[in-house]
């Protein structure tokens, strides 16, 4: 258990940003996957932006890799093009 204030503190900080970062991550691999299994390409086509944007903020916060996201987004891409 922590032994002083300043590490209680830190406990605290890093469960509520654990937290949000988890609901960000999902929030976006859900949006991945509602691309990935659309049919229509207007449809994944007007999602792509956001979602791009989404990995953007996600690699931005380093809660995943530059490169992940550039992947990601490549394929996704990729993906949209050839509905």
């Amino acid at each position: 258990m922590a032994n002083h204030k300043s590490a209680l503190k830190r406990i605290r900080s890093n469960d509520k940003k654990r937290v949000l970062n988890r609901y960000q991550h999902k929030t976006t691999r859900n949006a991945i996957k509602a691309i990935r299994i659309a049919t229509d390409k207007t449809d994944a086509a007007s999602k792509l932006a956001s979602v791009i944007s989404m990995i953007d903020r996600l690699a931005k916060k380093n809660i995943i890799h530059d490169n992940k996201a550039s992947n990601l987004k490549s394929k996704l891409t990729k993906h949209v093009a050839k509905l």
